[in-house]
């Protein structure tokens, strides 16, 4: 699978991803971050998404409302009704996955489907808002990914999940012919390390790229790591600071 899917196309520049909208407040994944990262005049967002026990997408990173919230509980034992009460920082309502698709018609989403309680809610999200060119589908897991864009009526963009990268990094190792390990997936979203094991190199982007697969690497919020990252030919940052990411990006003239 090429990464020649209209989620990548972006006129040569680098794909800046604000990760979950841009927020200096604590307000992550919030409608109010979005707007902020549509604001910097940013084309690309992540988020993650969960579903309810009513079978309601919404845009949220943890399990659970404890942590971003000032609600409790796990999202997936809440109807939609309980969690729409808790609010972010306590100011911002939690969104529903389909207002983020829906609210900014040309907005670029990459979602992560967190847990299998949101495999079904995340493709009714993005089937009712038509969303399917501008979606590019994540997840750790290889087949929560699967089934979800099984679910779609047209293909989305999908990025591989850690058996898929793993897979990647042993056949890089061995020299062996890497496009089989990324046959099903557009790109590879990873980080530069994962524990002891270094993902991106010069090499093993250049081996992504002859695999037909953009790179692209989270969560780089530093301007040393981007210039690095960008001179070894990665295709996309996601970075928590649009805004530092943006600045240099259009020094280099890179900033689509």
């Amino acid at each position: 699978m090429s990464a020649a899917h209209p989620y990548f196309d972006n006129g040569g520049a680098v794909a800046a991803l604000a990760h979950r909208g841009f927020s200096l407040e604590g307000l992550e994944n919030s409608m109010k971050a979005f707007q902020a990262a549509v604001d910097l005049g940013f084309r690309y967002v992540e988020t993650d998404a969960h579903g309810t026990a009513d079978g309601v997408a919404v845009a949220l990173h943890d399990a659970t409302l404890n942590r971003t919230t000032d609600g409790e509980g796990t999202v997936s034992a809440l109807r939609w009704d309980t969690v729409r009460r808790a609010r972010i920082g306590g100011t911002e309502p939690v969104p529903l996955l389909e207002d983020v698709l829906g609210t900014w018609p040309h907005l670029r989403v990459n979602i992560d489907v967190k847990a299998r309680s949101g495999i079904e809610p995340i493709a009714a999200a993005i089937e009712k808002t038509r969303a399917h060119d501008r979606v590019c589908l994540a997840s750790f897991s290889t087949a929560r990914r699967l089934a979800t864009a099984r679910l779609l009526s047209r293909p989305v963009a999908e990025s591989a999940g850690t058996r898929e990268v793993m897979g990647f990094l042993a056949a890089h190792a061995v020299r062996a012919h890497a496009a089989g390990a990324l046959s099903a997936v557009h790109a590879l979203q990873v980080p530069v390390r994962q524990g002891p094991v270094t993902v991106v190199s010069r090499d093993t982007v250049a081996t992504a790229h002859r695999a037909g697969a953009a790179v692209h690497v989270w969560t780089i919020n530093a301007e040393e790591d981007m210039a690095r990252l960008i001179e070894m030919g990665v295709d996309g940052l996601v970075s928590d600071r649009a805004d530092l990411l943006k600045k240099y990006l259009q020094s280099i003239g890179r900033w689509a």
